[in-house]
Protein backbone atom coordinates (compact mmCIF):
# COMPACT_ATOMS: atom_id res chain seq x y z
CA UNK A 1 0.00 0.00 0.00
CA UNK A 2 0.88 3.72 -0.48
CA UNK A 3 -0.06 6.23 2.05
CA UNK A 4 0.14 10.19 1.42
CA UNK A 5 -0.67 12.29 4.41
CA UNK A 6 -0.52 16.37 4.22
CA UNK A 7 1.91 15.56 0.89
CA UNK A 8 3.25 19.44 0.07
CA UNK A 9 6.32 20.30 -2.30
CA UNK A 10 7.34 23.70 -2.54
CA UNK A 11 10.02 25.69 -4.63
CA UNK A 12 10.28 29.50 -3.50
CA UNK A 13 6.60 31.21 -3.45
CA UNK A 14 4.97 28.38 -5.86
CA UNK A 15 3.39 25.47 -4.19
CA UNK A 16 3.73 22.50 -6.34
CA UNK A 17 2.06 20.06 -4.00
CA UNK A 18 -0.37 21.07 -1.46
CA UNK A 19 -1.74 18.87 1.40
CA UNK A 20 -2.36 15.89 -0.72
CA UNK A 21 -3.30 12.81 1.15
CA UNK A 22 -4.38 9.59 -0.02
CA UNK A 23 -3.85 6.28 -0.13
CA UNK A 24 -3.53 3.41 -3.36
CA UNK A 25 -4.32 -0.28 -2.02
CA UNK A 26 -3.41 -3.39 -3.29
CA UNK A 27 -5.53 -5.40 -5.70
CA UNK A 28 -6.67 -2.42 -8.39
CA UNK A 29 -5.48 -0.43 -10.79
CA UNK A 30 -5.05 3.39 -9.49
CA UNK A 31 -4.86 6.04 -12.18
CA UNK A 32 -3.20 9.58 -11.29
CA UNK A 33 -4.70 11.98 -13.70
CA UNK A 34 -3.63 15.58 -13.81
CA UNK A 35 -2.67 18.03 -16.65
CA UNK A 36 1.16 19.64 -17.34
CA UNK A 37 2.22 20.50 -13.87
CA UNK A 38 -0.90 19.36 -11.84
CA UNK A 39 2.07 17.75 -9.64
CA UNK A 40 1.62 14.62 -9.97
CA UNK A 41 5.71 13.56 -10.91
CA UNK A 42 6.56 15.94 -7.97
CA UNK A 43 3.87 13.32 -5.60
CA UNK A 44 5.49 10.16 -7.43
CA UNK A 45 9.21 11.65 -6.55
CA UNK A 46 8.19 12.53 -3.14
CA UNK A 47 6.87 8.90 -2.41
CA UNK A 48 10.19 7.38 -3.83
CA UNK A 49 12.20 9.68 -1.62
CA UNK A 50 14.10 11.86 -4.96
CA UNK A 51 12.21 14.90 -3.25
CA UNK A 52 12.04 15.70 -0.16
CA UNK A 53 8.87 16.85 1.12
CA UNK A 54 7.85 20.48 2.75
CA UNK A 55 5.50 19.02 4.59
CA UNK A 56 3.52 15.86 5.51
CA UNK A 57 5.31 12.36 4.37
CA UNK A 58 4.73 9.28 2.43
CA UNK A 59 4.78 5.97 3.22
CA UNK A 60 4.98 2.21 1.06
CA UNK A 61 3.97 -0.55 3.25
CA UNK A 62 4.00 1.26 6.34
CA UNK A 63 7.31 2.87 5.52
CA UNK A 64 9.17 6.00 4.21
CA UNK A 65 11.19 4.75 0.74
CA UNK A 66 14.55 5.47 2.41
CA UNK A 67 13.69 2.85 5.14
CA UNK A 68 13.35 -0.04 3.23
CA UNK A 69 15.53 -2.72 3.27
CA UNK A 70 15.25 -4.13 -0.36
CA UNK A 71 14.03 -1.13 -1.76
CA UNK A 72 13.74 -3.35 -5.21
CA UNK A 73 12.13 -6.14 -4.14
CA UNK A 74 9.57 -3.99 -2.29
CA UNK A 75 9.24 -1.13 -4.78
CA UNK A 76 9.51 -0.96 -8.67
CA UNK A 77 9.27 2.88 -10.16
CA UNK A 78 9.20 4.37 -13.69
CA UNK A 79 9.69 8.06 -13.84
CA UNK A 80 11.85 8.71 -16.58
CA UNK A 81 12.87 5.62 -18.93
CA UNK A 82 15.27 7.28 -20.55
CA UNK A 83 17.62 7.78 -17.29
CA UNK A 84 19.76 4.57 -18.52
CA UNK A 85 23.55 4.39 -19.63
CA UNK A 86 23.31 4.47 -23.77
CA UNK A 87 26.58 2.13 -23.79
CA UNK A 88 24.93 -0.88 -21.81
CA UNK A 89 22.89 -3.29 -23.13
CA UNK A 90 19.42 -4.29 -22.29
CA UNK A 91 20.65 -7.10 -20.54
CA UNK A 92 23.87 -5.37 -18.99
CA UNK A 93 21.37 -2.71 -17.53
CA UNK A 94 18.91 -4.77 -16.12
CA UNK A 95 21.86 -7.39 -14.82
CA UNK A 96 24.08 -4.09 -13.18
CA UNK A 97 20.10 -3.37 -10.83
CA UNK A 98 20.18 -7.28 -9.96
CA UNK A 99 23.56 -7.34 -9.22
CA UNK A 100 23.28 -4.16 -6.69
CA UNK A 101 20.20 -5.26 -4.91
CA UNK A 102 21.50 -8.85 -4.78
CA UNK A 103 18.68 -10.23 -7.19
CA UNK A 104 19.10 -13.18 -9.37
CA UNK A 105 21.15 -12.54 -12.77
CA UNK A 106 18.68 -15.11 -14.06
CA UNK A 107 15.71 -12.52 -13.37
CA UNK A 108 17.35 -9.99 -16.11
CA UNK A 109 16.31 -12.80 -18.59
CA UNK A 110 12.59 -13.72 -17.15
CA UNK A 111 11.89 -9.61 -17.18
CA UNK A 112 13.51 -9.04 -21.01
CA UNK A 113 11.00 -12.03 -22.27
CA UNK A 114 8.29 -10.51 -20.41
CA UNK A 115 8.92 -7.18 -21.62
CA UNK A 116 8.92 -8.36 -25.02
CA UNK A 117 13.04 -7.28 -25.39
CA UNK A 118 14.53 -11.32 -25.78
CA UNK A 119 15.30 -10.33 -28.97
CA UNK A 120 17.02 -7.43 -28.71
CA UNK A 121 18.42 -7.91 -25.38
CA UNK A 122 22.21 -7.74 -26.15
CA UNK A 123 21.72 -4.62 -28.30
CA UNK A 124 23.06 -1.26 -26.55
CA UNK A 125 20.34 0.95 -24.99
CA UNK A 126 20.92 3.93 -27.52
CA UNK A 127 20.33 1.59 -30.35
CA UNK A 128 16.79 0.88 -28.93
CA UNK A 129 13.22 2.72 -30.51
CA UNK A 130 11.90 4.57 -28.44
CA UNK A 131 8.97 2.15 -27.02
CA UNK A 132 11.99 -0.67 -27.14
CA UNK A 133 13.52 1.61 -24.19
CA UNK A 134 10.05 2.26 -22.63
CA UNK A 135 9.56 -1.34 -22.49
CA UNK A 136 13.22 -1.65 -20.60
CA UNK A 137 12.33 0.74 -18.18
CA UNK A 138 9.03 -1.45 -17.51
CA UNK A 139 11.43 -4.26 -16.99
CA UNK A 140 13.75 -2.74 -14.91
CA UNK A 141 10.36 -1.82 -12.80
CA UNK A 142 9.62 -5.08 -12.52
CA UNK A 143 13.14 -6.56 -11.52
CA UNK A 144 12.57 -7.17 -8.19
CA UNK A 145 9.20 -8.49 -8.57
CA UNK A 146 7.61 -6.04 -6.12
CA UNK A 147 4.27 -5.85 -4.58
CA UNK A 148 4.02 -2.21 -5.66
CA UNK A 149 5.11 -0.47 -8.54
CA UNK A 150 4.66 3.32 -9.59
CA UNK A 151 4.28 4.15 -13.20
CA UNK A 152 4.99 7.52 -14.87
CA UNK A 153 3.63 7.67 -18.31
CA UNK A 154 4.13 3.96 -19.40
CA UNK A 155 2.80 3.94 -22.49
CA UNK A 156 4.83 6.44 -23.95
CA UNK A 157 6.27 5.56 -27.48
CA UNK A 158 4.38 2.21 -27.31
CA UNK A 159 2.26 1.16 -30.45
CA UNK A 160 -0.82 -0.08 -30.50
CA UNK A 161 0.31 -3.75 -29.74
CA UNK A 162 2.47 -2.66 -26.80
CA UNK A 163 -0.54 -0.32 -25.08
CA UNK A 164 -2.57 -3.23 -25.12
CA UNK A 165 0.01 -4.91 -23.84
CA UNK A 166 0.55 -2.68 -21.09
CA UNK A 167 -3.33 -2.98 -20.20
CA UNK A 168 -2.83 -6.65 -19.99
CA UNK A 169 0.02 -6.23 -17.61
CA UNK A 170 -1.00 -3.45 -15.23
CA UNK A 171 -4.40 -5.33 -15.12
CA UNK A 172 -2.73 -8.67 -14.55
CA UNK A 173 -0.36 -7.04 -11.91
CA UNK A 174 -3.31 -5.83 -9.87
CA UNK A 175 -5.33 -9.39 -10.19
CA UNK A 176 -2.36 -11.00 -8.41
CA UNK A 177 -2.88 -8.81 -5.11
CA UNK A 178 -0.15 -6.12 -6.21
CA UNK A 179 -0.33 -2.25 -5.60
CA UNK A 180 -0.58 -0.55 -8.94
CA UNK A 181 -0.15 3.37 -9.00
CA UNK A 182 0.46 4.39 -12.96
CA UNK A 183 -0.02 8.12 -14.55
CA UNK A 184 -1.30 8.67 -17.87
CA UNK A 185 -3.01 11.49 -20.55
CA UNK A 186 -4.23 8.64 -22.58
CA UNK A 187 -7.81 9.26 -21.11
CA UNK A 188 -9.69 6.81 -23.40
CA UNK A 189 -7.11 3.76 -22.29
CA UNK A 190 -7.10 4.81 -18.26
CA UNK A 191 -10.79 4.49 -19.27
CA UNK A 192 -10.22 0.55 -19.82
CA UNK A 193 -7.46 0.30 -17.66
CA UNK A 194 -7.96 1.57 -14.03
CA UNK A 195 -10.05 0.72 -11.10
CA UNK A 196 -9.48 3.59 -9.29
CA UNK A 197 -8.76 7.71 -9.90
CA UNK A 198 -6.90 10.44 -8.48
CA UNK A 199 -7.10 13.60 -9.75
CA UNK A 200 -4.46 16.55 -9.26
CA UNK A 201 -4.54 20.05 -10.21
CA UNK A 202 -2.79 23.11 -9.44
CA UNK A 203 -1.37 20.94 -6.90
CA UNK A 204 -4.12 19.55 -5.01
CA UNK A 205 -6.35 16.50 -4.91
CA UNK A 206 -9.59 17.01 -7.04
CA UNK A 207 -10.93 13.34 -6.89
CA UNK A 208 -10.44 9.95 -5.04
CA UNK A 209 -12.62 8.03 -5.94
CA UNK A 210 -14.02 4.63 -8.16
CA UNK A 211 -13.33 5.13 -11.87
CA UNK A 212 -17.85 4.65 -12.11
CA UNK A 213 -18.21 6.87 -9.75
CA UNK A 214 -15.95 9.54 -11.27
CA UNK A 215 -18.52 9.15 -14.38
CA UNK A 216 -21.41 8.55 -12.90
CA UNK A 217 -20.69 12.57 -10.95
CA UNK A 218 -19.44 14.19 -13.85
CA UNK A 219 -21.63 12.89 -16.47
CA UNK A 220 -24.91 14.96 -17.92
CA UNK A 221 -27.36 12.39 -18.70
CA UNK A 222 -28.18 12.45 -22.42
CA UNK A 223 -29.87 10.49 -25.13
CA UNK A 224 -29.13 10.83 -28.98
CA UNK A 225 -32.04 10.91 -31.25
CA UNK A 226 -32.92 10.67 -34.71
CA UNK A 227 -35.81 11.18 -36.30
CA UNK A 228 -37.43 12.12 -40.00
CA UNK A 229 -39.92 14.19 -37.59
CA UNK A 230 -37.44 15.57 -35.30
CA UNK A 231 -38.90 19.09 -36.42
CA UNK A 232 -42.40 18.25 -34.79
CA UNK A 233 -40.19 16.65 -31.81
CA UNK A 234 -38.12 18.89 -30.75
CA UNK A 235 -40.59 21.24 -29.54
CA UNK A 236 -42.56 18.66 -27.49
CA UNK A 237 -39.16 17.83 -25.97
CA UNK A 238 -38.17 21.65 -24.94
CA UNK A 239 -41.49 22.37 -23.39
CA UNK A 240 -40.62 19.12 -21.04
CA UNK A 241 -36.90 21.43 -20.15
CA UNK A 242 -35.06 19.40 -22.45
CA UNK A 243 -31.92 20.61 -23.76
CA UNK A 244 -31.32 19.72 -27.77
CA UNK A 245 -28.02 19.84 -29.10
CA UNK A 246 -26.87 19.24 -32.98
CA UNK A 247 -24.99 16.02 -33.50
CA UNK A 248 -23.28 14.01 -35.92
CA UNK A 249 -25.11 12.37 -39.14
CA UNK A 250 -28.22 14.41 -38.42
CA UNK A 251 -28.83 13.10 -35.07
CA UNK A 252 -29.43 15.25 -31.77
CA UNK A 253 -28.13 15.39 -28.36
CA UNK A 254 -31.63 15.38 -25.56
CA UNK A 255 -30.23 16.23 -22.18
CA UNK A 256 -33.01 16.24 -19.56
CA UNK A 257 -35.49 13.82 -19.85
CA UNK A 258 -34.06 9.85 -20.16
CA UNK A 259 -34.85 7.95 -23.15
CA UNK A 260 -37.98 6.16 -21.81
CA UNK A 261 -39.42 9.84 -21.66
CA UNK A 262 -38.33 10.69 -24.97
CA UNK A 263 -40.02 7.64 -26.28
CA UNK A 264 -43.12 7.98 -24.68
CA UNK A 265 -43.62 11.20 -25.87
CA UNK A 266 -42.87 10.40 -29.70
CA UNK A 267 -45.07 7.26 -29.23
CA UNK A 268 -47.61 9.72 -27.69
CA UNK A 269 -47.75 11.91 -30.59
CA UNK A 270 -47.62 9.25 -33.32
CA UNK A 271 -43.86 10.33 -34.49
CA UNK A 272 -41.07 8.11 -35.63
CA UNK A 273 -37.73 7.22 -34.01
CA UNK A 274 -34.97 5.79 -36.27
CA UNK A 275 -32.98 5.68 -33.52
CA UNK A 276 -33.02 6.70 -29.31
CA UNK A 277 -29.38 5.63 -27.44
CA UNK A 278 -29.25 6.84 -23.63
CA UNK A 279 -25.04 8.40 -23.81
CA UNK A 280 -23.23 8.30 -20.57
CA UNK A 281 -19.55 10.89 -20.74
CA UNK A 282 -16.06 9.29 -21.56
CA UNK A 283 -13.36 9.46 -18.57
CA UNK A 284 -12.23 12.58 -21.35
CA UNK A 285 -14.92 14.74 -20.91
CA UNK A 286 -15.77 14.32 -17.31
CA UNK A 287 -11.33 15.00 -16.92
CA UNK A 288 -11.59 18.04 -18.62
CA UNK A 289 -14.48 19.47 -17.01
CA UNK A 290 -13.09 19.05 -13.75
CA UNK A 291 -9.44 20.08 -14.24
CA UNK A 292 -10.56 22.90 -16.32
CA UNK A 293 -13.24 24.68 -13.98
CA UNK A 294 -13.08 23.15 -10.92
CA UNK A 295 -16.22 22.37 -10.78
CA UNK A 296 -15.69 18.98 -8.98
CA UNK A 297 -14.31 18.12 -5.81
CA UNK A 298 -13.23 15.34 -3.95
CA UNK A 299 -16.17 13.71 -1.45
Amino acid sequence: MIEACGLTKRYGDRVAVDRVSFRVLPGRVTGFLGPNGAGKSTTMRMILGLDAPSAGGATVNGRPYRELAAPLREVGALLDAGAVHGGRTARGHLRWLALSNRIPGSRADEVLELAGLGQVADRRVKELSLGMGQRLGIAAALLGDPGVLLLDEPVNGLDTEGITWMRSLLRGLAAEGRTVLVSSHLMGEMELTADHLLVIGRGRLLADTSMRELIRRGSRPSTLVRSPQWERLRPRLEAMGARTEPEEDGRWRVVGPDAAAIGAVAAGHELELHELSPRRASLEEVYLAMTGNGELRRR
